[in-house]
């Protein structure tokens, strides 16, 4: 069974730090957290390159503070997209849609991790914007909405569920909006 992931976007390191932050408080654990974010720092080239970095121990510059609590967080490099700085299960969804093209998007992976493809998009131009995506992915009916309310106290923009637990409230209540779906992100 695949896991439900609960995504926002936070417009800030600041903001996205406080949200990390609270879900290490409330015993989230580190390697069920993503996180996605341009890597500015990475000024070797401005051509988006051919292959990708798998993420490492070795973070790398600009990944401290709380931000580097999150498993597995370092370099990656989706071509035909640019250099991100990644960690979690969002990894693997980017890793596999890398392998398998010649040139990755960031919405093809999220669409693997439940979303449609309008949402992905959406998700996708916030980040490339420089804005910084974070889910929280797991099974736990409380903790889908604990971590919304993380999301939600924090102030982050754009929460929605994808996966199992969002197909099933659409599929059980097809005339009513499902509770833990947001409306589609707002083309800005």
């Amino acid at each position: 069974m695949s896991k439900n992931s609960v995504l926002c976007i936070a417009t800030s390191r600041n903001q996205a730090d406080r949200i990390v932050d609270h879900l290490k408080t409330e015993s989230f654990s580190n390697k069920y957290i993503s996180v996605l974010f341009p890597n500015i720092s990475d000024t070797r080239n401005s051509a988006p390159e051919k292959n990708t970095k798998a993420p490492g121990a070795a973070a790398g510059p600009g990944i401290d503070g709380i931000l580097g609590w999150v498993a597995g967080i370092g370099p990656l490099a989706i071509p035909g997209v640019g250099p991100f700085i990644a960690a979690g299960p969002v990894v693997a969804a980017l890793s596999g849609v890398v392998f398998s093209a010649t040139v990755g998007t960031i919405s093809r992976g999220l669409v693997a991790l439940g979303l449609s493809e309008r949402e992905a998009g959406q998700y996708e131009g916030r980040v490339k914007e420089g804005n910084i995506l974070l889910s929280v992915h797991t099974d736990d009916i409380g903790d889908i909405a604990r971590a919304r309310d993380i999301f939600e106290q924090a102030g982050a923009e754009h929460i929605c569920t994808a996966g199992p637990a969002r197909k099933n409230s659409e599929s059980k209540a097809p005339n009513q909006a499902s509770p833990l779906a947001e409306p589609a992100l707002s083309a800005a």
